[in-house]
């Protein structure tokens, strides 16, 4: 197979990847590209539809031609994808009718004190396994259908979406569907994007009727779905479309879905947390679905063709590298590199506490109106010591959702994988460690998100024949055990606990 290989567009927050792998599981061609963060008033979040598009298209060619792959060379192509952030469009034409709404917006927050004063916050849980909050899709395609403006469409569509919407006009979907749209033509989308719609019973595996009137979303508005590695494929790619080639389009899984299954996490118990713009730390449960009581997420984890659903635990955190990113907007770094440097340079924060609730606090706060706050400043603090504590906040988040992962699940975990973009870092891992109180492992391939996009869809069309290939895959680049102190590790993490309790329900109306 050295001819061969699998492609994986790997559709995020701020950008758009594509990666081809080979049959060992490693890099051979690799293109990436940002698209516009969207901000129409505070709290909201948009991305344009059109464009990540024309960026998928864009890197696919990109990273073939610096590769020197030809397209018909893909046995393959996985998809993986932001996953809440939604968007509707027209089923005919495919043109959108609103900018995608992300995961991070709030708009949708008064919505959600709606269902929590109508008593709907377990009736929700109970179906979907997931929190009522603006952070998942039915409230983002309810606001879509209610607010777009019509007089931005087509002259010749002057009546309301919701109407078009009850006509079949117009279909719905996170990334993942509107990809494999634009790929293939088909409206598909996978189990474990369809569990983070809140409109999805993870246990009865299908939409939900009462969740759908709830919302007010169509049946026809929606997309089938299939496994997350699908043996009957998606589709095929147009050959006369710009790849010029016939390729299966065979497997997608939600992002954190996809790191879990590129770090190999196929069996009970197994974890891994991924650090991008937010970090989202999920544990293997097997065939069983596990209520939280402490704050998580219930969500399907993966699904093989003609295989049970394994389902997850997951603590979902929605500020870490992007808080690296407000460092470089308000000019205290030039680049994310310098934060080790910087905050290795002093012994501590003397005291200083950063909570990065810029988009609320998810896991397992849960308080969609908590803000960004800075606390213990004096006037000897440095930017050094507010750089430390942005790294800080990312190991305490991350402590946040262990401690409740453990009581949940009753397991104690030995390890716990890492990938993304930040581990890179090797302060912020060590200081992982230490707070945490584990070991934490970094593979060779930290790319796992598009990994696990291209495990699932080379597994579909047999390029790997069985996931212990893909255990054989994966290779450790380096391993740490936490080094300082236990007892301070619990003071200064006691003390991020009142620093979180002074950002709480902040963004309040005058």
């Amino acid at each position: 197979m050295t001819d061969t290989y699998v492609g994986a567009i790997d559709q995020g927050t701020t950008g758009t990847r594509f990666m081809v792998f080979d049959h060992g599981g490693q890099v051979v061609a690799n293109a990436y590209e940002k698209h516009e963060q969207i901000y129409p008033e505070p709290g909201w979040v948009e991305h344009d539809p059109v464009e990540i598009w024309e960026n998928t298209k864009s890197v696919v060619g990109r990273a073939l031609d610096e590769a020197d792959v030809e397209a018909d060379q893909l046995a393959a192509i996985g998809i993986t994808n932001q996953r809440e952030t939604t968007l509707v469009w027209d089923h005919d034409s495919g043109d959108p009718v609103h900018n995608a709404l992300v995961w991070q917006d709030r708009r949708t927050t008064d919505r959600v004190e709606e269902l929590e004063a109508e008593d709907k916050v377990e009736w929700i849980r109970g179906k979907t396994g997931l929190e009522a909050d603006a952070y998942f899709s039915a409230t983002k395609v309810e606001w879509i259908l209610d607010n777009a403006d019509p007089l931005k469409l087509e002259a010749s569509r002057p009546e309301n979406l919701r109407d078009r919407a009850e006509a079949g006009e117009l279909r719905m979907g996170t990334i993942d569907t509107w990809l494999i749209s634009k790929l293939t033509g088909n409206v598909i989308t996978d189990v474990t994007n369809a569990s983070r719609t809140m409109l999805y019973d993870i246990h009865d595996m299908d939409w939900d009727d009462e969740l759908l009137e709830e919302f007010g979303v169509p049946w026809s508005m929606l997309a089938e779905v299939r496994p997350s590695s699908d043996e009957d494929l998606y589709g095929h790619t147009d050959p006369d479309g710009f790849l010029g080639a016939e390729i299966p389009v065979a497997g997608a899984l939600g992002d954190q879905q996809a790191a879990l299954f590129g770090q190999t996490c196929f069996d009970e118990g197994d974890a891994k947390n991924t650090y991008g713009t937010g970090s989202f730390f999920l544990m293997n449960t097997g065939n069983e679905a596990v209520d939280s009581e402490h704050g998580l997420l219930t969500t399907v984890g993966f699904q093989r063709s003609g295989e049970p659903v394994q389902y997850a635990l997951e603590g979902s955190i929605f500020i870490t590298g992007a808080a690296i990113e407000w460092l470089e907007d308000v000019d205290l770094i030039t680049n994310a590199a310098q934060t080790a440097e910087l905050a290795s340079s002093v012994d501590s924060t003397d005291g200083v506490y950063m909570v990065p609730a810029f988009t609320g606090l998810g896991a397992p706060h849960w308080d969609g109106r908590a803000r960004g706050t800075i606390v213990g400043m004096t006037r000897g603090t440095r930017k050094e010591h507010i750089v430390r504590a942005t790294l800080e906040s990312i190991a305490y988040q991350t402590r946040d959702v262990a401690e409740a992962m453990e009581a949940d699940s009753g397991i104690e975990m030995g390890q716990l994988r890492v990938d993304g973009g930040a581990v890179k870092n090797n302060f912020l891992c060590q200081l992982q460690a230490d707070i945490i109180r584990t070991g934490i492992v970094r593979p060779e391939v930290d790319e796992t998100t598009a990994l696990g996009s291209a495990y699932a869809a080379g597994l579909a069309v047999g390029y790997w024949e069985s996931v212990d290939e893909l255990r054989d895959n994966w290779h450790v680049d380096r391993e740490f055990t936490p080094e300082m102190d236990a007892a301070r590790a619990d003071r200064l993490y006691d003390r991020w606990g009142d620093a979180v309790e002074r950002s709480l329900d902040w963004a309040r109306e005058e």
